[in-house]
């Protein structure tokens, strides 16, 4: 079903449309509101809080962007005034995630033997704590970017940045993440 189609049945009270909406862009959400709001027992209140904003200003959508676009912006500045709200830094660098991490994908590729299984296991641990250590921004940024694959225009639309500012802001959370790994595997360990 084409966004237009979707939006439309919504509109016209179809529940499972807006079931199949939610279902479509949960995970996308998901990876939003993970990246920005840190306390777990708040995040499942600020996802359900999208889809309740997205269901009541579904009527202003005016297809000028995606509708994942529309609805990432929603879950984006959500979580910035949930923030806001619990007056927690944004900044927040260098706080592990008690968790261990969340919604974020393994690292595609296959390993010969349980010994590399392991170290590749240890390796996506580790890069999604460094994830989780940038500042919100650029966690938001590596996030849309490499999960959920939105081109550049797409997250300047749902963070409300120029273009340039997405990229620079892509390029410093990688070279980030390149000095951490580099630090901890040494240069010959980064490939």
């Amino acid at each position: 079903m084409s966004d237009r189609e979707m939006v439309a049945r919504v509109l016209a009270g179809d529940r499972d449309a807006f079931r199949e909406l939610v279902h479509t862009h949960q995970r996308l959400v998901s990876h939003v509101v993970f990246r920005i709001v840190r306390d777990p027992r708040d995040r499942e209140e600020v996802c359900q809080d999208v889809f309740i904003r997205v269901y009541q200003k579904l009527d202003q959508f005016a297809h000028e962007s995606a509708l994942s676009t529309w609805i990432a912006r929603i879950a984006y500045r959500l979580s910035l005034n949930h923030l806001e709200r619990r007056r927690i830094p944004l900044y927040d660098d260098l706080r592990p995630d008690e968790t261990g991490g969340t919604a974020v994908d393994q690292l595609p590729g296959t390993r010969a033997s349980p010994l590399d299984e392991a170290e590749g296991a240890q390796l996506r641990a580790f890069v999604r704590a460094r994830v989780d250590e940038l500042p919100v921004q650029y966690r938001t940024v590596v996030t849309l970017y490499h999960l959920e694959e939105m081109a550049v225009g797409e997250i300047a639309a749902v963070m409300d940045l120029p273009e340039g500012t997405v990229k620079s802001h892509l390029f410093r959370a990688r070279r980030m993440l390149k000095e951490k790994l580099v630090a901890s595997y040494g240069p010959e360990g980064t490939g």
